[in-house]
């Protein structure tokens, strides 16, 4: 044989052993089961002491973009491969970085969510587990001039925390 055909043929059976692995990774580093298509996610109610009235809609909302734009998983209403459900459990402002006057110079904004999330393909990969977040901002500024930001970036973070834990493994 010629070297050209050797090679077309190492090449092929390459292709054919190649071919017959499935494996599905996503650029994040997460990974997906090859069976799994569909995920549902719920609507997170917000169940804390402090309620912030839109923070159940952008939070779960949030959820659903990471997951559909790092994924090619289809959210679906019932019976998905991956469930997502939970609670927002809580919502909470505290000073911090107490000055010399016993004022604070800064605030903290707490977001706290649980977390229930089903793998139907493997349920060793199952967790209940909450995930806290906060943001600072300094004490001089009003929670409401400053809470649509920090929330958002908030509800960032924990959306990033919960795509690790179910699909990194982090």
């Amino acid at each position: 044989m010629k070297p050209t055909r050797v090679f077309v043929a190492i090449l092929l059976c390459a292709v054919t052993l190649l071919s017959g692995c499935r494996m599905s990774v996503s650029l994040t580093g997460g990974t997906v089961d090859p069976r799994a298509k569909t995920v549902e996610i719920n609507t997170f109610p917000n169940n804390a002491s402090l309620v912030n009235p839109t923070l159940s809609q952008s939070f779960t909302t949030g959820l659903k973009d990471k997951i559909q734009s790092q994924t090619p998983l289809t959210i679906v209403n019932r019976q998905g491969d991956y469930e997502f459900e939970g609670e927002i459990t809580g919502y909470s402002v505290a000073p911090v970085a107490i000055q010399g006057n016993d004022v604070a110079a800064m605030n903290r904004l707490t977001i706290t969510v649980r977390v229930r999330f089903t793998n139907k393909f493997d349920e060793t990969q199952n967790f209940d587990q909450s995930f806290s977040r906060y943001a600072d901002y300094a004490s001089s500024r009003n929670l409401s001039s400053v809470e649509g930001t920090l929330v958002s970036e908030i509800c960032d973070a924990l959306t990033d925390d919960i795509f690790n834990k179910a699909f990194v493994n982090w």
